[in-house]
């Protein structure tokens, strides 16, 4: 079994600023700490299985999303499988959000 290094671009990382800043305005800091909290942990289930995930397009098959459940909707991640030991994680929503970017 291989285990995968995962990255986040500079865009992912703002999204995951920007989420935990919307429900820190929103809600309070614990909602906003436990949604990163689910966010970080689901994405650590990469390193071991991308390829469960679902694939964005069929063209992109090393493009794919990981839904992750939070509350009564969650989030979804876009990543990206680019070789064998590497996970590089695009952006981040929340799935109410109409896209990525």
């Amino acid at each position: 079994m291989s285990n995968y290094d995962i990255r986040f671009t500079k865009h992912a990382e703002s999204d995951l600023t920007r989420l935990f800043d919307f429900l820190l305005e929103a809600a309070d800091l614990n909602t906003a700490e436990r949604a990163l909290s689910a966010i970080t942990a689901a994405i650590k289930l990469l390193s071991f299985s991308p390829f469960s995930c679902r694939k964005l397009v069929s063209h992109l098959p090393r493009h794919r999303e990981l839904v992750i459940p939070f509350g009564g909707a969650g989030y979804v991640a876009l990543f990206e499988i680019g070789d064998a030991k590497t996970i590089t994680i695009l952006a981040v929503r929340h799935q109410r959000e109409a896209d990525y970017w």
